[in-house]
């Protein structure tokens, strides 16, 4: 474990604080949270004589809070112990018929509470987890990087690996646009942003059920 740091006495743990780093970004858990959980298992520091063994034992289970993405446990000259950690950061929410969760940064799932209120793309249809944490967060992180998608995409919606729609928002020709496979997307959206900034005057008042954007060259639209 990095950073894990041990005092040569054997005075007893004194104190136990965290730091979470990210805190004024997110806040998905609470230092309560944390003290219960160590509790639990056994492992709350305070008043125990502490070795290496213990100290990693304590780093590995709060690394494995499904909030917390990384922990470094040590105690300074004072005998307190300090945990620095950070927390995950999502980028899209899947929701199915069967399950909802949310991939982080990292492609992996964390679950869904109430805390996480992250403004982050949705994804909805015939998902699985393996498309999820792949293909799909790439998207999400590509379309954090551009913010005029960011403004415009509000949801994925997955009918099958072959027919993938983006559901658009604030766009007075249409709401549904048919990306048909997740390759090549940013060929296909730049595509879409020439047909949508250009052809607003010729197309103006008129609204089609979908746009097809899956062909090369092309964008189709159907009423």
């Amino acid at each position: 474990m990095a950073g894990v740091r041990m005092t040569p006495s054997d005075t007893p743990c004194r104190s136990l604080s965290y730091t979470i780093c990210d805190a004024d970004e997110r806040l998905y858990l609470t230092e309560n949270e944390l003290d219960n959980m160590l509790m639990t298992q056994g492992l709350y520091p305070v008043g125990k004589h502490l070795r290496r063994g213990d100290l990693n034992r304590i780093e590995r289970t709060i690394t494995h809070h499904p909030m917390v993405r990384h922990a470094e446990c040590y105690l300074t000259p004072w005998h307190e112990m300090r945990v620095r950690l950070t927390q995950r950061v999502p980028v899209l929410r899947v929701q199915t018929p069967a399950e909802r969760y949310i991939i982080d940064s990292d492609r992996r799932v964390m679950p869904t509470r109430p805390a996480v209120k992250d403004e982050v793309l949705r994804v909805t249809g015939n998902v699985g987890v393996r498309q999820a944490a792949g293909e799909l967060a790439d998207f999400a992180i590509w379309l954090n990087d551009h913010p005029y998608w960011q403004e415009r995409i509000a949801q994925l919606y997955i009918e099958s690996p072959f027919a993938i729609y983006l559901c658009l928002q604030h766009e007075p020709i249409t709401e549904r646009v048919l990306l048909g496979r997740m390759s090549g997307f940013e060929h296909k959206l730049a595509k879409l942003r020439t047909f949508l900034e250009d052809g607003k005057e010729e197309t103006a008042g008129k609204y089609y059920r979908e746009l097809d954007i899956r062909f090369r060259g092309q964008v189709i639209g159907r009423k």
